[in-house]
């Protein structure tokens, strides 16, 4: 007698799965997903749509700024007036409103004027990814930071796009500005954070006038290897005083002196 078959069947390729958070190698059951799988995929989908749609509570940011020794933040919002019309209308999230214009306007004299740096924190399309990683992201960048390098005290904007970074660096008088903001969820990275550098922000900038440095969260680029890459990035900037496709980054990170050195492979490095 035969023994019956198992109702899952495993994939050959199953081992792999310790190195990727990827759905790969999930086996069948038929022509189907098995149960648990799917139940995976359910919840990583649901996490993913939470992370859109949820606010970003600033009082608990501005309370881990302080606590972490940050200089306190000035608070704006776009002119998206609600989540909902944010994620409707991508170009109102590009834009200060009004009263946070007049706001920054209204701030005294060398709060950004001639600083070589300007720090905005943007919720984007993950509040979450900017609630675990923007501030000790900025910690471990503060410890590279030279005594040289002048820091406009930092911005948070609500329901900010990327290029809101660029009005609030032209308005501030900064040189270049560093934008922190929530990354669009993937389906195993709800709290995915970027990091944009431009130098010269001004508005009506492209993304060919950026730096991106992706992915930042413990799952993915550590905050010290990310403040690293910040870092080398803004030194650069302020030599060349350009960025964007006109500046290629050629880091080789250690973690800040932490473990073997890693090339950049599109570089060819090892």
């Amino acid at each position: 007698m035969t023994s019956p078959k198992p109702a899952v069947i495993a994939n050959p390729w199953g081992q792999l799965r310790q190195f990727t958070d990827a759905r790969i190698a999930l086996g069948r059951t038929g022509a189907s997903l098995p149960t648990q799988p799917q139940l995976a995929f359910q919840l990583a989908h649901a996490q993913a749509r939470d992370a859109v749609h949820q606010a970003l509570d600033v009082p608990q940011l501005l309370q881990d700024m302080a606590a972490a020794g940050l200089a306190e933040p000035c608070v704006l919002h776009s002119e998206a007036a609600d989540r909902l019309e944010y994620l409707q209308r991508p170009d109102l999230g590009r834009r200060l409103d009004a009263p946070s214009r007049e706001r920054l306007k209204a701030l005294p004299p060398g709060r950004g004027e001639g600083r070589d740096i300007a720090i905005v924190i943007a919720d984007g399309l993950s509040s979450l990814a900017v609630a675990q990683n923007a501030v000790p992201l900025l910690v471990a960048l503060q410890r590279l930071l030279a005594g040289d390098v002048r820091v406009a005290p930092p911005v948070v904007v609500e329901q900010g796009r990327v290029a809101i970074g660029d009005e609030i660096g032209e308005l501030l008088g900064a040189r270049l500005v560093l934008l922190l903001i929530g990354e669009r969820p993937g389906l195993s990275s709800p709290d995915s954070m970027g990091a944009y550098l431009t130098w010269a922000p001004r508005v009506g900038l492209t993304d060919a006038s950026r730096n991106c440095i992706s992915n930042i969260r413990p799952a993915g680029l550590p905050w010290d290897e990310a403040a690293a890459k910040v870092h080398y990035l803004l030194t650069e900037m302020r030599a060349r005083q350009l960025s964007g496709v006109g500046l290629k980054d050629e880091t080789v990170v250690a973690a800040v002196g932490k473990g073997p050195q890693r090339g950049n492979f599109l570089l060819g490095q090892l």
